[in-house]
């Protein structure tokens, strides 16, 4: 059980991190206003307050009132709580993938901390140029908590590919074995 309850010293860091800085930005950056920082040359990393009353790259925006609840509070709550009652309930995960799940744990209630008590929307400020990457010039203003979603996310399917295939050479290994005997 303590193996299990380690990471989520990374879910609180994620917590804390992104509601401190949400709420320093709201205190000192006036809504869409941008402070393009100084120490990174060449217009790279601006500080840009903006609220996204939508999910992920400000998906369903469009969406009538009455669905947004459910969409994006209820229905990313559910799946937090199936997260960590999976999480509890399965032995299969990695140390690395419990400490990605307790990241993405740390972000997602981060951000559905905002879309219930932010009714403007959730507080994102980090905007970073791409230098027409991907045919964009910037990449869509995020937060600490879509970070933590986005890193630990990739760090989970990375570990899951990775298991996945030591897992088939180990099966192949076996099949050749069970074949010499």
């Amino acid at each position: 059980m303590k193996n299990k309850l380690a990471p989520f010293i990374l879910t609180i860091i994620a917590l804390v991190l992104d509601q401190l800085s949400k709420a320093f930005i709201v205190k000192n950056w006036p809504l869409n206003n941008t402070f393009i920082a100084d120490v990174f040359k060449n217009d790279f990393l601006w500080i840009y307050h903006v609220r996204n009353p939508a999910i992920a790259f400000s998906l369903g925006h469009n969406l009538p009132d009455t669905i947004k609840p459910f969409l994006f509070i209820i229905l990313p709550a559910l799946v937090l709580v199936f997260l960590v009652i999976y999480y509890f309930k399965t032995d299969e995960f990695t140390t690395l993938q419990r400490w990605a799940l307790a990241g993405i744990l740390g972000g997602g209630i981060g951000n559905l901390i905002d879309r219930v008590f932010r009714p403007e929307g959730v507080v994102d400020f980090i905007s970073v140029k791409l230098y027409g990457l991907l045919g964009m010039d910037r990449w869509p203003t995020f937060n600490f908590a879509d970070s933590f979603v986005v890193v630990c996310g990739i760090l989970l399917l990375i570990s899951i590919f990775i298991a996945s295939g030591k897992t088939s050479i180990k099966t192949n290994i076996q099949e050749k074995n069970d074949k010499k005997s």
